[in-house]
């Protein structure tokens, strides 16, 4: 039963850091922007290697 004295403050320790880093994250701008990092995966917009895919097919059919 003694050990609920000192599981009681501890939770409590935890559970004010967990909502301090929160409160930090949200202020720091972390959840400005939800969506487009999930849609960023879809697009291609790495032009340099699909240059070079077109080279190595060109030179390929000489």
């Amino acid at each position: 039963m003694d050990i609920i004295y000192v599981l009681v403050p501890l939770s409590l320790v935890l559970l004010s850091g967990a909502i301090a880093i929160f409160f930090w994250a949200v202020r720091s701008g972390q959840f400005d922007d939800m969506d487009s990092p999930a849609s960023r995966i879809l697009f291609d917009d790495d032009e340099q290697g699909h240059d070079a895919e077109n080279n190595n097919q060109e030179q390929h059919r000489d």
